[in-house]
């Protein structure tokens, strides 16, 4: 009796390691897409910043130009 008592608690024990491992493996695996979409992000907006830096350049040398 009590024996079994000691293998149902094992047992007990080992389906919430189970459980406790899916779950964090779910949350990694979110975590590495929300990385992946602020990596993504701020690659979009960087490119951003460049195309406004350069179209800023490029209106500044037209000015200057036309001052000319």
């Amino acid at each position: 009796m009590k024996r079994t008592a000691i293998l149902l608690m094992f047992a007990l024990l080992a389906g919430c390691g189970v459980e406790t491992a899916s779950t964090a493996a779910t949350v990694g695996a979110a975590k590495a897409r929300e990385a992946e979409q602020a990596r993504n992000t701020q690659e979009r907006m960087q490119q951003q910043i460049d195309a406004a830096s350069a179209q800023a350049a490029s209106r500044l040398q037209a000015a200057e130009q036309a001052t000319r």
